[in-house]
């Protein structure tokens, strides 16, 4: 039980997808001008990584590494990844149309999000068992969740601020984001 624990706090801190690994960071910028708008997209991710961790895990174990289809898994987990994002994006469509029009271009980016592919393949490299790459992909989803919104609500809070007219738009995004990811790092001597 303290093996989960530790993969779980660690993968949503420690080792933040977006702030520690730098993975995922296209959704992460672009999606993060609303508090509402990051928390869709961070529901989003949290079903499609939690989901993608556990189909992956199965294939890779019960097909992919019996056949000795290893080099496969690569194409494998992102046809996994693109169909569950086909899943989600016809939900929203259907229940959360709001969302689905301001999440726009970035919802079917989830498909080459490579926060999402890296978790099912950490998942391999770190020879995770079932329960294992489930807790990770929990975890990192969340910790995505937690980036993506702390930014959100960061920018909304700086969005009227007087700031100096070279640093107006992105690049004080990505201060921000280095800044955060700076703050994140102090998670590091947790585990």
């Amino acid at each position: 039980m303290t093996e989960l624990l530790i993969i779980a706090i660690s993968s949503a801190l420690v080792s933040n997808v977006v702030l520690s690994q730098f993975l995922g960071i296209c959704s992460f910028v672009g999606v993060s001008k609303s508090l509402k708008n990051s928390a869709g997209m961070g529901g989003a991710v949290i079903f499609v990584i939690s989901i993608a961790s556990i189909v992956a895990n199965l294939l890779y174990t019960f097909i992919l590494g019996p056949m000795g289809l290893d080099y496969l898994k690569t194409i494998v987990f992102i046809l996994v990844i693109a169909a569950l994002v086909q899943i989600v994006e016809m939900f929203m469509k259907k229940m959360m149309v709001g969302l689905y029009e301001a999440l726009g271009v970035y919802l079917p980016l989830i498909t080459t999000n490579c926060a999402v592919l890296g978790v099912a393949i950490n998942n391999v490299q770190y020879e995770y068992g079932f329960i294992p790459s489930l807790v990770n992909g929990i975890g990192t989803a969340i910790g995505y969740f937690v980036a993506i919104c702390l930014l959100a609500g960061i920018r909304e809070r700086t969005e009227g601020n007087d700031i100096p007219y070279s640093f107006q738009g992105m690049p004080i995004v990505l201060v921000t984001s280095g800044l955060m990811a700076i703050a994140f790092f102090g998670f590091s001597g947790l585990l």
